[in-house]
């Protein structure tokens, strides 16, 4: 989850006007003209924030809402509500199907844009791209990781984890979870293997004295504890 946006409309022109825009603001942009196309691409690495279209076919954008917010792999997404619908009462529901934020066709993208960076900043997610944790320091842009100033080789999957781990610092995480969130629902891995990353994880960090912030929790599976 990165700069990484998953907009979700059936009309073709919105979401080529959407994708010129949001790419031209250096968000990387990716389509769904449905919500069960959506949920497919929602079962790997997650965006950093849905655009999605109230009126969809099938499944309505309200009701794909909820859904996510049900899901824990989903549920803590951000997530702008596009539609036609102005009147109080369209808004009311829509947020209370789980809708951070609201915006009324036809729009600006430049509001657009700037209603997203707001929610990415309120929800904790960094447009700059870079995330920073006591000594750490991630360039998710050029995928690249620093502790104290020094630039660290790490691998793509350790990476993944270590960026899972420093969005959600002190949160304990079950392998199956950290399955779900780092490799993907769609693919399947034993959990062994998360044992084995997260090993490889530590070796990356133990030179600089960061593997301690990588606890197991009992019973359980890890923690990420920078403090």
């Amino acid at each position: 989850m990165d700069n990484k946006v998953l907009v979700i409309e059936d009309e073709q022109e919105i979401r080529e006007m959407l994708n010129f825009s949001l790419t031209r603001a250096g968000f990387s942009v990716c389509e769904a003209d449905s919500a069960e196309s959506a949920l497919r691409q929602l079962d790997g690495p997650l965006p950093a924030l849905l655009i999605i279209d109230w009126m969809l076919p099938g499944m309505s954008g309200v009701e794909l809402a909820r859904r996510l917010r049900r899901d824990e792999h989903t549920a803590s997404l951000p997530m702008i509500m596009l539609t036609a619908r102005g009147e109080e009462t369209d808004k009311l529901k829509s947020f209370d199907s789980g809708m951070d934020d609201y915006l009324t066709k036809p729009f600006s993208p430049k509001e657009l844009i700037a209603r997203m960076k707001a929610l990415l900043r309120r929800t904790g997610t960094p447009d700059s791209g870079v995330i920073a944790c006591g000594p750490l320091r991630l360039d998710l842009k050029a995928h690249k990781l620093s502790v104290d100033g020094q630039a660290v080789k790490v691998g793509p999957t350790e990476f993944r984890l270590l960026e899972l781990f420093m969005r959600n610092p002190e949160r304990a995480f079950a392998r199956a979870q950290l399955l779900d969130r780092v490799w993907g629902r769609s693919i399947y891995v034993e959990e062994r293997t998360v044992d084995v990353h997260v090993l490889r994880l530590r070796k990356t960090l133990k030179p600089h004295g960061a593997d301690q912030f990588i606890q197991t929790v009992r019973g359980v599976g890890y923690r990420f504890s920078p403090a």
